[in-house]
């Protein structure tokens, strides 16, 4: 009997044969409770309770809730960890072609099919677009204005930074303008790297 006891919290944590049925109850109770509360009000414990399991198995599978939400709610081709660290690994003057060469490259690989899944998704419904910038400023700009150190106009800082970056992805793989389109990476990069680093670390006022 005790035997039996020992094993029944195992159940309650959602460790389904393979673990499959957990993972896909995780990712649908995220996409639920994301659109209900918002990236920032929505908790590991609210989703996972949604989901029927432990709150222990989103970092299992997922490494926590940024990693979930890009999963199950941006489907975005990288981590926001791994993003960062790899933008952080160089000087900081240099900062502006990493995130020009990092951006080009992670989309390039796929041909621009997901950044313009996430643009439709963005512009077409408020609160897509609400997760997204709460998202972003949480998890990439905000980690990244404390590497390079804070000021008063982090925020507009950020703002212009994503001007350019998700302008960049909107003529290259939307509008598909050309030559920027098929122009190759590095002379992108080297036409603007300069601009995105002013906004990054320069003066802006």
């Amino acid at each position: 009997m005790s035997k039996n006891v020992a094993q029944e919290p195992a159940k309650r944590r959602g460790r389904r044969p393979g673990g499959t049925d957990t993972r896909t109850a995780l990712i649908g109770a995220a996409r639920e409770v994301f659109a209900e509360l918002g990236y920032n009000d929505a908790t590991v414990r609210a989703i996972a309770a949604r989901a029927g399991v432990d709150a222990a198995m989103v970092n299992h599978w997922f490494g926590g809730k940024d990693g979930l939400f890009a999963e199950a709610v941006l489907k975005l081709p990288f981590k926001p960890a791994d993003l960062v660290a790899g933008l952080l690994d160089g000087p900081v003057e240099a900062l502006g072609e990493r995130m020009v060469r990092t951006f080009l490259t992670t989309w390039d690989a796929s041909g621009g099919g997901v950044f313009i899944a996430l643009m439709r998704s963005v512009t077409s419904h408020e609160q897509a677009a609400r997760m997204l910038r709460e998202y972003f400023l949480e998890n990439i700009f905000r980690r990244l204005a404390d590497a390079v150190g804070q000021d008063e106009h982090m925020e507009f800082r950020a703002s212009l930074v994503a001007t350019q970056i998700v302008g960049l992805g909107m003529v290259r793989y939307v509008a598909r303008f050309p030559p920027l389109a098929t122009t190759d990476i590095e002379t992108a990069v080297t036409a603007m790297a300069p601009t995105l680093q002013r906004y990054l670390t320069g003066p802006i006022t």
